[in-house]
């Protein structure tokens, strides 16, 4: 999911750029808005790929700890 939030950071900045450069104040605030769209769902994604983490990690310790309980029950 790195992929995805890259591509969401990279939309965010081309809209900054674009925002920036811009000499139109309507499109100048439509770039704007348009970036700060982008940096929210890339925030979103974020998050997830946080929370995904975390959860691969303890269903990891889950099984290790299992493993670990059914060779001490092999013993």
């Amino acid at each position: 999911m790195a992929h995805q939030t890259e591509f969401l950071i990279e939309r965010m900045k081309e809209e900054k750029a674009k925002a920036k450069a811009s000499t139109l104040v309507k499109v100048r605030q439509l770039h704007e808005r348009a970036a700060r769209n982008w940096e929210k769902l890339a925030n979103r994604a974020i998050a997830a790929d946080k929370l995904r983490r975390a959860e691969e990690m303890r269903k990891e310790r889950m099984r290790a700890e299992a493993a670990a309980k059914a060779e001490l029950a092999q013993a």
